[in-house]
């Protein structure tokens, strides 16, 4: 197994990130409506992430789809430039590239995703408190829609690899972008999302169950 590089995490984090921000702003701008999970529902949709990191002339571009099931985890599946699979749940995380697995961590060894996948998990039952005591929150809204920027109350904090995250959406995010402290960024855009009732397919269920085992 390779070892675990915090960029390969991170998007799956960006993007509970993301969905706690929809949920979040449905209470700060109730004029924008997002939509917002209920039980036994699942999220899923298409995404295009743009990395722009220091010393590259152009961003890198990478495009695939994504599902999350409140409860039980988020699948992020890169589709190109080539595949790789990140499954993130209360259990930790797991990657698979092109199929064969190349990392598995605990939640304990993940501090930072632990404390974000435990917010996602609060705003989807209502506990709006643990957001504000890791970001300052700037809520707007207008026209085109509603707008959220976060920055952490403690900048200094090595378990918090971020410098500033901009979300932008109207039912659903429509993107997201996070500044990271030593410059580099990631654009997020989101596509073609939809909520249903419709249980993961068999492969989805494989991977959300394939942390059940994990240990630290």
């Amino acid at each position: 197994m390779i070892r675990f590089r915090l960029p390969a995490a991170l998007p799956p984090v960006l993007l509970a990130i993301a969905v706690l921000a929809a949920l979040l702003v449905a209470r700060a701008v109730p004029a924008a409506e997002p939509a917002a999970l209920a039980e036994g529902q699942v999220l899923r949709g298409r995404f295009v992430q743009e990395r722009t990191l220091k010393g590259f002339a152009a961003p890198l571009k990478s495009e695939g789809r994504f599902l999350l099931a409140p409860g039980r985890g988020l699948i992020w599946q890169v589709e190109k430039p080539f595949a790789i699979t990140t499954v993130m749940s209360p259990a930790g995380l797991m990657q698979e590239v092109r199929g064969n697995e190349t990392m598995r961590l605990s939640a304990a060894k993940l501090p930072f995703m632990l404390r974000m996948y435990t917010m996602l998990g609060g705003a989807l039952t209502g506990d709006w408190k643990a957001l504000d005591g890791l970001f300052s929150v700037t809520r707007g809204s207008d026209a085109a829609g509603w707008s959220l920027d976060l920055a952490p109350l403690r900048a200094d904090d090595p378990a918090m690899p971020i410098r500033r995250i901009a979300v932008r959406g109207n039912r659903f995010v429509d993107s997201v972008e996070i500044i990271k402290p030593e410059g580099d960024s990631d654009r997020l855009s989101f596509l073609d999302q939809s909520l249903s009732a419709t249980a993961p397919g068999r492969d989805e269920e494989k991977l959300l169950e394939s942390l059940g085992a994990s240990s630290p």
